[in-house]
């Protein structure tokens, strides 16, 4: 077998297998591929990354098996068939929720991005934060199906983790906008990416010109998606600022208002497309929904006439002050564009006049001129509604396995501070 040529299937690809081609590394210790791995039908590896857990995975791959990933012990009950898997969401308010996928929903996008951005074995991948974050577990299998040599670089510091990819020579990236964020702070150059692909939250424009700087040789595309729908929107160089981008191959959208009638206004975001999930296998969401072969994730935004989809905010996160709706997420993603400052929160607080007011969390040493500086930005951009009332100062903001803010452990941080 050319281990450099894709491997052929005489059956439909709907099964993870682990690519001839391809090797699995936990840092710098390379995972022993199984030699005809006795399946299991169904595992449950930790997320950690260390050797002996990727291994678990890696055999999972290899067996054709389903797994779970997770940072934590499962219910007793949690299970998936042959052909599916389960993966957790990266919410920010609650536990994450379990969620049952084919493990076609992810080959079909698998070969998408094979088309587009021509993967082969002789590409190296990597990913940076622990698998029981769906965007990290995406590209390890990604990266083991296609045949490509994919590192999980977890765990250590940034420092290390740009020095791995420069010493492996790494070619692609899966990363959230925090990981890039702190990759561009070790100021080292890495001339051998050439493809990097973000998700997980907004990529504010001081981090894209700072990466692409420490990456000259780089194509950068931020998606849009969810745990729930994969791929739903992938920026290119023609993107207009502030949007999410086109829809990705084969994704449909519709943007619907509170009758449940399509709009070209501002209304709620639905999803059709091959990559969708198949339910939730626990701690389901009121929040997520179907209907006529689309899901809702609770995402609020529209659509411009190029077909561009530029968001508002997260349905679960809006807040009524003074009897207007006001979404934090749209004030956070200007405050990170405009001042090309450290990452930002924006929480609600009871106030007896209004009912409710926002604060904002901001990473850095408690500065009065730019405590000024934000709530008049904010006021110029937003009104008054959506100006912080507040604005509070920490050292860094508690972050979640899938490197979104950890708001509910702000929020108690918040009640010490008022």
């Amino acid at each position: 077998m050319d281990l450099n040529e894709p491997e052929k299937d005489s059956e439909p690809r709907a099964v993870f297998k682990w690519h001839q081609a391809a090797r699995l590394f936990a840092g710098e210790s390379e995972i022993p591929r199984p030699q005809a791995p006795k399946s299991k039908g169904f595992r449950t590896p930790s997320s950690s990354a260390t050797a002996k857990d990727l291994a678990e995975l890696g055999t999972a791959l290899a067996a054709g098996d389903s797994f779970c990933v997770s940072p934590y012990p499962l219910p007793k009950d949690i299970y998936a068939g042959a052909t599916q898997f389960l993966t957790l969401t990266g919410g920010s308010t609650a536990k994450p929720k379990i969620i049952h996928r084919t493990m076609a929903s992810w080959i079909a996008s698998f070969e998408v991005n094979t088309a587009q951005f021509s993967l082969s074995p002789q590409d190296s991948l990597a990913v940076l934060g622990e698998l029981s974050h769906s965007l990290a577990l995406y590209g390890v299998v990604e990266g083991i199906f296609l045949g490509l040599d994919t590192y999980v670089l977890a765990g250590i510091t940034p420092q290390a983790q740009a020095g791995a990819l420069r010493q492996h020579r790494i070619s692609v990236l899966y990363a959230t906008p925090t990981q890039l964020r702190l990759l561009c702070k070790t100021g080292i150059d890495l001339p051998d990416l050439r493809l990097i692909l973000s998700g997980g939250g907004a990529l504010d424009a001081a981090t894209s010109s700072n990466i692409r700087k420490l990456c000259p040789n780089a194509t950068l595309h931020q998606f849009y998606g969810a745990a729930e729908t994969s791929f739903i929107t992938m920026t290119d160089a023609a993107t207009p600022a502030g949007s999410q981008g086109r829809p990705y191959p084969e994704v449909s959208l519709r943007i619907l208002d509170e009758t449940g009638a399509e709009t070209s206004s501002i209304g709620e975001v639905w999803v059709r497309s091959p990559y969708l999930f198949d339910g939730y296998a626990s701690n389901s969401s009121p929040i997520a929904r179907t209907q006529d072969g689309y899901v809702s994730v609770g995402e609020i935004g529209h659509l411009d006439p190029h077909g561009n989809l530029h968001l508002t905010g997260r349905k679960s996160r809006r807040v009524t002050i003074a009897d207007q709706s006001v979404y934090p997420d749209a004030v956070e993603a200007h405050l990170s564009a405009q001042l090309d400052m450290p990452p930002c929160a924006l929480l609600p607080v009871e106030d007896g006049l209004r009912g409710l007011r926002l604060v904002a969390v901001i990473e850095g040493q408690p500065d009065v001129t730019l405590s000024q500086t934000l709530r008049q930005t904010c006021r110029d951009a937003f009104g008054a509604l959506a100006t912080p009332a507040r604005v509070f100062f920490i050292e860094a903001l508690p972050r979640l396995a899938s490197g979104k803010t950890d708001l509910a452990a702000l929020s108690k941080w918040l009640e010490d501070q008022t």
